[in-house]
């Protein structure tokens, strides 16, 4: 069984001895840094499944290097954060980050939620073994199941994804003209321990409106349902890879 690598970066020793050695008893590889240089010293040097990232670092905090690492990579990022503001939820998100976790936190719902957003980031094994592995097409754009990648059908630039946004796009796709609530599409993207009225999936709507959108002010894919959540508003073709 391939141990999956989860990078935890936090400036308190405490935590990163913590998560460490919770992480490495449930089979994890488990490497830690106390800022964003040192997490950059790891990054150019190993492959790494998932990172823990401490939004109050010294020197560049976390909504920064979110911000910074969306730029060239999709690596899944679970914020860890002491305060439970909306906003700070809100920007977490908006930056690019899968989830966002507030201290103090159980150490099973860390590995729960690190767990959920690795199987979102995962393509199913049936389609890795390349059965039932459709290409969707919208507008000008491909959606490959299999590979999880967004490209547009002109020039073939690939649109970067989160893997929540992929997966909130995908359940769009796959029903479309379907009414989705908040709750349900939560509830597809980020598994069961989605919180009921959680308001977040508003954030990642607002950036896959500004990724795949002629105009994100007046989208034409996905609409508002008011007082219900959203539809995806287009037509879908489905064929095989």
């Amino acid at each position: 069984m391939v141990q999956e690598h989860i990078l935890v970066v936090d400036d308190d020793p405490q935590i990163r001895s913590f998560l460490q050695r919770y992480l490495e008893k449930q089979g994890c590889q488990v490497t830690c840094a106390a800022d964003g240089d040192a997490m950059d010293a790891v990054l150019t040097k190993s492959s790494v499944d998932l990172i823990l990232l401490d939004i109050g670092l010294p020197g560049r905090n976390g909504f920064d290097i979110t911000r910074e690492l969306r730029v060239n990579s999709n690596i899944p990022i679970i914020v860890l954060s002491g305060r439970d503001e909306i906003f700070d939820r809100v920007v977490g998100l908006e930056f690019g980050a899968d989830d966002y976790i507030t201290k103090p936190f159980e150490a099973r719902e860390v590995l729960a939620r690190i767990r959920t957003v690795l199987r979102r980031a995962k393509p199913d094994e049936k389609l890795a073994n390349g059965a039932d592995a459709p290409l969707i097409t919208f507008g000008d754009w491909v959606l490959n199941v299999n590979e999880r990648t967004l490209t547009a059908g002109g020039d073939g630039a690939a649109a970067d994804l989160t893997t929540t946004e992929f997966d909130v796009l995908h359940a769009f796709v796959s029903n479309p003209h379907m009414v989705f609530s908040r709750d349900q599409l939560l509830d597809k993207a980020r598994g069961r321990e989605t919180i009921v009225g959680d308001r977040t999936i508003d954030v990642h709507v607002m950036r896959l409106r500004k990724k795949i959108e002629p105009d994100p002010a007046a989208p034409t894919y996905i609409k508002t349902v008011h007082g219900i959540g959203y539809c995806f508003a287009a037509n879908v073709r489905k064929t095989n890879a």
